[in-house]
């Protein structure tokens, strides 16, 4: 029995044995692939970025060749480190710390040494590098502008991070990722497919050939190219008429929403983001505090809407009843509330009704209207939410979701936040302690763009698009169904048509009748915004910031416009004149306002901006 037992355990494991080595040998190809790894070579070949081009079909960016340094450190013997050092014009300390990082990342995966050689450096230094094993050149493409303007809205490329590698296998160590902007947003679109070379090399480690006759080697793809709303020619236009300004300009089709100029200012050239200059550039525009170029305030900037925010209120008391458009109310210098407090206005006749009162902007009317609109509800908090719920069907108070790949919602706040200010329910709070919302003047922030499409929704009579900046990919237009169904706000279309004249009148004889474009009516409405910051601890009042609102053509308009200029005095004064120059460079294609046009070009504001100051007086949160 015991000699049984030993043979049945001997031809046992003689049956393992012989079926792990059958295993081993013909059904796994594991070690078949390591070991073609160590004789093989995988060579990337980069595809070229797609293009982009403005709404009229310019070419606002495209592709020129680079050329990368790069080193397989598995693959690296030893060299004179003085002589390669000399030839790509590095410090012997740097190649150092590249190579070690390199080492770091995958001894046997490839990494930059020096990024993006020029075709003349490329050309010396092609030849030469044959001298030095495991190290090769790698071409890739970077991005060439044939525009100076509409860098923030553009975005950049730049070296992919660690993190993205990790996360990411289409990234390796040193490839460029399109970074904010379109770039960023639109990444996988423009990116293309890399194509992939299987390079055979012997035991000497010399290339020898197509691995298999290069049976799985794949060509590149370019990316695909894109089309965007934006006119070239208004954006370059915004961008020269905030020279020397800080502050936003954010114009829109109504009919679309598509995004016809998205100006940030101050601004910067993006072509100066490209090359070996790029980290240097970069650097100094990141740590430039004081003018930020690198912030989108179109996008990013929250600001008190000032009286702009009128008409969402006027149109608010139309659809809650509390208010027709024949009501009037007396305004002696401003509105008189509480113990002796005042909310102050400038002169004008009195007393008003809704057309005049939103074409002379009367804050006592405005008052008026909005606890009106509060006092409807039995509790203040019931008709704080109410207000806040009709304000957020205009796309404020959350980020609108457009494909800018940033953004901020600004603020509408609600009785959630005034009860946590006012500590309810032990102290209550009434109408009146917000009534500064009912001039743009309270807790309300709003972005640029938020602004504009506010504006777009009063021209369309109650209905908008979600701003955008694509229009086509590879000439098919887009049909994401974010971007091409109508949102409708809360507001009766009924009521808008009394708003709209009274916006009208602000230009025919109201607080814009000086900015007039000949042969274009246009529905607008000023703003001058409070400005507040801290020195030294001590909350102090700057010069106010200009604001603008607009739309033309008044009926079947084509083109609504919000402009902000930060400490721009009032809103005629800056934000006024650039609205209306930049509604006729749309509509007309020329200028016929020169006085206007003129007196932007030679005014400044940059004194303004070099008096004493901390905080953030972009984002007016205080």
């Amino acid at each position: 029995m015991r000699k049984i037992l030993l043979y049945i355990i001997i031809i046992t494991s003689g049956i393992l044995f012989l079926a792990r080595l059958f295993y081993l040998q013909i059904l796994d190809d594991s070690f078949v692939g390591r070991s073609e790894n160590n004789a093989i070579k995988v060579v990337y070949d980069y595809p070229q970025r797609g293009f982009i081009f403005d709404r009229n079909g310019e070419l606002l960016v495209s592709n020129q060749p680079s050329y990368d340094v790069m080193v397989i450190p598995r693959n690296v013997k030893p060299f004179d480190t003085t002589e390669l050092c000399r030839i790509l014009s590095i410090t012997q300390e740097q190649l150092v710390e590249r190579l070690d990082k390199a080492k770091i990342y995958s001894p046997r995966l490839p990494s930059v040494v020096i990024p993006q050689l020029t075709k003349s450096e490329y050309a010396y230094l092609g030849e030469k590098m044959r001298n030095y094993e495991g190290f090769y050149i790698q071409k890739r493409s970077l991005r060439d502008y044939h525009t100076q303007h509409g860098a923030s809205l553009l975005g950049f490329i730049s070296e992919v991070n660690q993190r993205k590698v990790n996360e990411d296998p289409y990234y390796l160590s040193g490839d460029l990722i399109g970074n904010t902007g379109i770039e960023g947003f639109y990444e996988e679109l423009l990116r293309g497919v890399k194509g992939v070379k299987y390079i055979q090399k012997d035991r000497f480690n010399r290339d020898i050939g197509a691995y298999k006759g290069g049976i799985y080697d794949t060509l590149p793809k370019k990316g695909k190219d894109l089309t965007i709303t934006i006119d070239a020619e208004l954006q370059k236009y915004g961008e020269i008429l905030m020279e020397n300004k800080r502050g936003g300009i954010v114009a829109i089709e109504p009919a679309t929403g598509e995004i016809l100029a998205l100006i940030s200012a101050p601004t910067y050239d993006p072509s100066i983001l490209v090359g070996r200059q790029r980290s240097r550039n970069y650097t100094e525009l990141y740590y430039d505090s004081i003018a930020n170029p690198l912030y989108n305030r179109s996008l990013l900037a929250e600001y008190p809407p000032g009286s702009p925010f009128k008409v969402v209120n006027a149109l608010i008391g139309l659809q809650e009843g509390v208010v027709d458009t024949h009501d009037r109310f007396s305004c002696h210098g401003g509105y008189f509330y509480g113990r002796g407090r005042k909310m102050g206005c400038h002169p004008h006749a009195s007393p008003l009704d809704m057309i005049p009162g939103i074409a002379q902007s009367c804050n006592a009317y405005f008052a008026n209207v909005y606890r009106r609109i509060i006092e409807k509800y039995p509790t203040p908090q019931e008709g704080v939410d109410t207000w806040a719920n009709h304000l957020k069907s205009f796309g404020l108070g959350d980020y609108l979701g457009s494909d800018l790949s940033t953004g901020r919602p600004g603020k509408i706040p609600t009785s959630k936040y005034y009860n946590a200010i006012y500590d309810y329910p032990t102290y209550k709070w009434f109408s009146t302690a917000t009534l500064s919302n009912a001039i743009g003047q309270g807790e309300v922030l709003m972005t640029p763009i938020q602004l504009a499409n506010m504006t777009a929704a009063i021209a369309n009579r109650g209905w908008f698009y979600t701003p955008h900046v694509l229009k086509e990919i590879e000439g098919v237009g887009i049909k994401e169904k974010e971007f091409t169904e109508k949102k409708h706000t809360t507001i009766d279309p009924k009521h808008f048509e009394a708003v709209v004249e009274g916006m009208h009148q602000v230009y025919k004889a109201g607080t814009a009748s000086a900015l007039q474009i000949p042969d274009i009516e246009i529905a607008g409405k000023t703003g001058t915004a409070e400005n507040f910051t801290k020195i030294d601890g001590k909350r102090v009042q700057l010069t106010d910031h200009s604001i603008f609102i607009a739309f033309a053509p008044v009926e079947n308009p084509k083109i609504a416009i919000a402009v902000f200029v930060e400490n721009g005095y009032w809103g005629g004064r800056y934000a006024g004149r650039i609205a209306g120059l930049m509604i006729e460079k749309y509509i007309k294609g020329e200028i016929t306002r020169k006085d206007m046009e003129n007196w932007i070009l030679t005014h400044s504001l940059e004194d303004e901006y070099a008096k004493p100051f901390s905080g953030e007086p972009f984002r007016i949160n205080q």
